[in-house]
């Protein structure tokens, strides 16, 4: 357990810490982990880590390291231990502070102070909270609000272009339907046009067929009225 924090010592969020430090929030998370995972303690709000000014200084000496940064990461974790294990003049102990509130009037203000500092910091980091939810929420109502505007867009666009493939298609088939009617059409005209000539044929082959029976009548006539006129002189 940590008691290296001073009475009056100012509580940072990651947010701070990367702007104090010179690194993006993500950087420091990640370094955050690496000294966790080597054994440096945090004081934790849940799972969210609460740094003060000693951890920004084990930060940035991973910033400036040259060596790995999990040898770097034990050298800090060793410095660590040697401060919660050395004499500490700054530690907080509560029942004795309840013991000494009405003699050392001093030390209430300090406790108060810190108190108060540790109060302002965590409204501090709740409305930093507050200001992220907020424009994380601002952020998924634009997203959810350009996500329909696409959305319309394209069953607008699909839309249209079903109409125009119906309109396509329509028109394709009144033209199909006028050519066919046109070729019905021009199919009747040429049969009425056969049928008249095969008439005008037979009608023709008909008076020709007279024509041929009247001659051959007329030939036949003829025929016994020069018979009858020969037979006289040969008698």
């Amino acid at each position: 357990m940590r008691h290296d924090i001073q009475p009056n010592e100012r509580a940072f969020s990651s947010k701070e810490v990367a702007e104090e430090v010179g690194i993006a929030t993500p950087t420091v998370r990640k370094y955050g982990q690496i000294l966790e995972r080597n054994g440096y303690e945090f004081l934790k709000d849940g799972d969210r880590r609460i740094f003060v000014q000693s951890d920004i200084k084990a930060l940035m000496a991973l910033r400036d390291t040259e060596k790995p940064l999990d040898d770097t990461a034990k050298d800090l974790v060793d410095q660590q231990k040697e401060r919660l294990t050395g004499p500490n003049k700054t530690e907080i102990a509560l029942n004795d502070t309840y013991e000494q509130l009405s003699h050392d009037p001093s030390h209430l203000k300090e406790v108060l102070m810190f108190l108060a500092n540790e109060l302002a910091a965590t409204r501090e980091m709740n409305n930093q909270l507050a200001n992220d939810m907020s424009e994380l929420k601002t952020k998924v109502a634009r997203l959810q609000q350009d996500h329909h505007v696409i959305s319309s867009s394209i069953g607008n666009s699909a839309q249209r272009t079903n109409a125009k493939i119906e309109k396509f298609i329509e028109q394709q088939k009144s033209h199909y339907e006028a050519m066919l009617q046109q070729e019905k059409q021009r199919s009747e005209l040429l049969q009425r046009e056969i049928q008249s000539m095969r008439d005008e044929q037979k009608q023709e082959w008909i008076s020709q067929n007279h024509f041929n029976r009247r001659l051959e009548v007329e030939i036949q006539r003829r025929k016994v009225k020069w018979g009858g006129l020969f037979s006289i002189f040969r008698k």
